[in-house]
């Protein structure tokens, strides 16, 4: 049961449950100030928030019935009550370990499939036989978490090992697992392809990012939207300058503002300014989806061979990673796929 013993400490209870509250007032205020981009980032740090009080505020209950039964064998001196408080404490367990990977997949695409680039660094042949090897290291680990992959596309080294692969990683939460994996990974070893049979060191970088989805929904709030119909200007005769025909549909969060004159009707007016709206907020998210890319071109850019992540010493047998100071003195057994213990660490740290 010392499991249990982690819900007042990395879920920190008593702060979320009050952030919770926070959070919730800060929604009603926001809803009624229409702050619509404020209100939807919000609403799904709420929504993340209040799942994790709701699943540990069941899980205590459990805590205290097992309490109560525990409580009860003694009083009753009825051994078999033990084996249910057994079963009770299994299940408890299994929730508590599938709470602690949602707290710790909580990020925005941490939910989604993703892409892993490696480039085989300095080191010619060495470097390229390292960045194979990276990847049959990272094929077992997704194999062991029962994930699929395919790659995507590979450039073969000219003697030996890869220049340059990408491999598409399909699970849930396959990013959020691998996301702090990006960075320069270090080989030393006495290079097989080294005639001297020569201590050699050699890099190789990856690179994670997650796969977003392309359709993009145009949702509007109507709270979003302020409306004014006035009169018409221009040709069109006496009726339409007497009218409130015209419309004007202002999008308060982006400042966009689209006005429509064309018809007598007010409402085909409306239905034409709706649609114009749609259409700039669309081009508005395509824009954004531009930006998001080139950050990622650019994080993928800012990945300097100097930015090392982990070191792989062959001869000393042992992997170090060096952000977390978790070392493992077994290469082989982490080239097998045993990754676990570096990215669970890496993401405890919030890295």
């Amino acid at each position: 049961m010392k499991n249990i013993k982690i819900l007042g400490g990395i879920f920190n209870y008593k702060n979320n449950k009050a952030n919770l509250i926070i959070m919730k007032n800060n929604l009603k205020k926001i809803y009624l100030s229409k702050q619509s981009k404020n209100f939807k980032e919000i609403k799904k740090e709420y929504k993340i928030l209040k799942e994790i009080i709701n699943n540990i505020e069941n899980i205590k209950k459990k805590i205290k019935y097992v309490k109560e039964l525990f409580q009860l064998s003694i009083d009753t001196k009825d051994n078999s009550i033990l084996n249910d408080i057994n079963i009770y404490i299994k299940n408890i367990n299994i929730k508590i370990n599938n709470l602690k990977i949602k707290t710790m997949f909580c990020k925005k695409y941490d939910k989604y499939n993703c892409y892993i680039d490696f480039q085989s660094g300095s080191g010619g042949i060495e470097a390229q036989d390292w960045t194979s090897i990276l990847l049959k290291m990272y094929l077992r680990w997704i194999e062991k978490k029962r994930f699929k992959s395919k790659i995507i596309n590979k450039l073969n080294g000219e003697k030996a090992g890869i220049k340059s692969v990408t491999l598409h990683v399909i699970g849930k939460y396959a990013f959020g697992w691998l996301r702090t994996e990006s960075g320069v990974h270090r080989l030393v070893r006495k290079s097989p392809f080294n005639t001297g049979n020569k201590r050699h060191t050699s890099f190789s970088s990856i690179f994670v990012y997650p796969e977003t989805k392309n359709k993009i929904n145009i949702e509007i709030n109507q709270n979003d939207l302020r409306i004014d119909v006035y009169k018409s200007s221009g040709s069109g005769g006496q009726h339409v300058n007497k009218t409130e025909s015209a419309v004007r549909i202002t999008h308060i969060s982006t400042g966009i503002v689209v006005q429509c004159q064309n018809n007598r009707s007010q409402h085909k007016n409306k239905n034409t300014a709706m649609k114009q709206i749609k259409k700039k907020l669309y081009n508005l998210e395509i824009k954004k989806n531009n930006i998001k890319k080139q950050k990622i071109e650019n994080k993928k850019s800012d990945i300097r061979w100097s930015n090392q992540i982990r070191s792989y010493i062959f001869d000393n047998s042992r992997v170090k990673d060096l952000r977390t100071g978790i070392e493992i003195r077994n290469v082989q057994y982490v080239l097998n796929g045993n990754l676990d213990k570096f990215i669970k660490a890496s993401l405890n740290m919030k890295l």
